[in-house]
């Protein structure tokens, strides 16, 4: 019961102050998991990485049930996961209801400006911390390059890991003169057409088309938005503006960006179907983690199926690299912005007891600050 509850305290605190996507989550992850609480070794923690990109669902809220799963069983992947997400569903729920209410929302644009260039910090250090266990040798840092380049010319997340490490594994698997394992992709089947019509919007139909785009969603909250503009706004269901709003509020809000489903879901169909397009959403990844946590131990003991994790976890950290680019070269490019990023960089890499929810905040605080000035 002890482990549950220091799970449960872990998460939630994670899930109040994990802004920023994925990336960010996962590297305050590392910070609580690995580097403070010795759940587990950098090199386990990489594996779960590797192994849960390649399943449908938030990979960062995966990652918080499979470390729930490695220190207190199912149990502990059930509390981690939901004491993760609650802080988001709630505060969207509450931010759901003041829209419908009065049909806009609160002005949070300074604080998202603050807290961007310290999350560029945040995933920084993690690719320090799980780049030096990740890649092991000069052959799997080529490899990792290969994944951050197919990345940033085009290719999404998920093919650019897969390739890579399908061709590196390849590669080892002649250099070591061993026969090839036939790695079989797994197929994913759509559940049809939209559960929803204009004319029948139930908490159940709402749950349906949820639990689908749950099942079948690859990469990053922009992927999520265009299963939802295509789900509910082509069908005549809800306007793109009042989704963009609800992406807005999933970017804004800490945790999952998955929350997103707890705003549209109240716009649905009022508190029930928030009920309803929250759970539908996160479930599938509740059973995939179940089902594949205790799978990874043995997947580790074939040679072929560790060399592709291991090529996995090079390919995760390349990612990672990725999003620094990407995000810094959207986030950096004012002097407000590239001030808050070079205090919160000092801070990080100085002072040994500032954290990753102390560098969040921060930013929100110097962001909020910022917007009195003009330059």
């Amino acid at each position: 019961m002890s482990n549950l509850k220091e799970i449960a305290q872990v998460f939630f605190k994670l899930g109040c102050f994990a802004f920023g996507g994925p990336a960010v989550h996962i590297a305050m992850m590392e910070e609580e998991i690995v580097s403070k609480r010795k759940w587990m070794s950098s090199e386990h923690f990489l594996d779960l990485i590797g192994a849960t990109t390649l399943i449908p669902g938030p990979n960062s809220t995966e990652m918080t049930m499979h470390c729930g799963h490695e220190r207190g069983g199912w149990k502990g992947m059930f509390v981690a996961g939901i004491c993760f997400i609650f802080p988001a569903v709630f505060i969207t729920g509450l931010l759901a209801w003041f829209y419908v209410r009065f049909g806009d929302l609160p002005n949070v644009k300074p604080f998202i400006i603050g807290i961007q260039p310290a999350v560029v910090v945040i995933i920084i250090q993690a690719v320090f911390k799980l780049g030096k266990k990740a890649i092991k040798n000069v052959e799997l840092g080529i490899f990792g390059a290969i994944a951050l380049g197919l990345n940033l010319f085009g290719l999404n997340e998920i093919f650019s890991l897969l390739i890579t490490a399908i061709l590196g594994t390849a590669y080892f698997s002649i250099k070591n003169k061993s026969q090839v394992n036939s790695i079989s992709p797994i197929l994913l089947t759509l559940f049809g057409t939209s559960s929803l019509s204009l004319s029948k919007i139930t908490t159940l139909s709402v749950f349906l088309s949820f639990f689908k785009i749950g099942a079948i969603l690859y990469g990053s909250g922009y992927v999520l938005f265009a299963y939802l503009d295509a789900e509910f706004v082509e069908t005549g269901i809800m306007t793109r503006t009042a989704l963009l709003d609800a992406i807005a509020i999933g970017q804004f809000t800490p945790g999952p960006v998955l929350s997103t489903a707890t705003f549209v879901g109240f716009q649905l169909n009022g508190f029930w179907g928030a009920i309803a397009a929250t759970t539908g959403i996160f479930l599938p990844s509740f059973l995939l983690v179940l089902l594949l946590n205790p799978l990874i131990p043995k997947m580790k003991k074939s040679i072929t199926l560790k060399t592709f994790l291991n090529l996995m976890s090079v390919g995760a950290v390349a990612l990672m690299v990725a999003v620094i680019i990407k995000t810094g070269t959207t986030s950096l490019l004012d002097i407000k912005s590239a001030s808050i990023f070079i205090i919160s960089l000092v801070l990080a890499f100085t002072v040994k007891k500032v954290n990753a929810m102390h560098l969040v905040l921060l930013g929100s605080i110097l962001g909020y600050a910022s917007s009195f000035i003009t330059l």
